[in-house]
């Protein structure tokens, strides 16, 4: 199941628990600037790879600045963002780009689509995750490895995004790890 789960922290207490799983891979949502070289750091002692979603990092400016900071000073295993600016840099950089896209409607659905089409991210991570269709028409339509995220309560929620394609699923469920 560490395969197919990715932990996704928002607080520091879940960082610890999750230090002692046996996930290879973890996304930090939610930290500040200041906390976050030796967060990464310690979890990388613990064979850890970290993701980092840019866009929630608390004092970070996530211009190209910045992310030099995380990809040099902190050494981030991967970017995840919602901008396809922020995710061409991290791919410029040899770095994992994961572009983030929330299926609201059609409209921003196609439009996001065509924008994963262009930059090619090295992941689509699909919010919310839990509409099996939605995940399905991305990977079609994409060619891109399909993270699910977001509203993932349920193992029959993560059953059901691996069997429409999905290649792993993210979670801040602690149950789920």
């Amino acid at each position: 199941m560490c395969s197919e789960v990715i932990p996704a922290i928002r607080n520091m207490k879940d960082f610890d628990k999750v230090l002692n799983t046996d996930h290879q891979k973890i996304i930090l949502l939610e930290t500040r600037l200041s906390q976050l070289e030796s967060v990464v750091k310690h979890a990388k002692l613990k064979g850890k790879e970290v993701f980092i979603h840019a866009d929630l990092v608390q004092g970070l400016k996530v211009d190209e600045y910045g992310l030099e900071y995380l990809i040099h000073n902190v050494k981030v295993d991967g970017i995840i963002s919602t901008r396809s600016s922020v995710i061409t840099f991290a791919k410029k950089r040899k770095i994992v780009g994961i572009q983030r896209l929330f299926a609201l409607d059609s409209v921003a659905l196609d439009h996001n689509l065509k924008a994963c089409q262009k930059i090619q991210p090295d992941y689509i991570e699909v919010l919310p995750g839990v509409i099996p269709e939605i995940l399905q028409e991305v990977k079609q339509k994409t060619g891109i490895p399909v993270i699910a995220g977001g509203l993932i309560r349920t193992r029959e929620d993560v059953d059901r995004a691996l069997a429409f394609g999905a290649s792993v699923v993210t979670t801040s469920n602690t149950n789920l790890w």
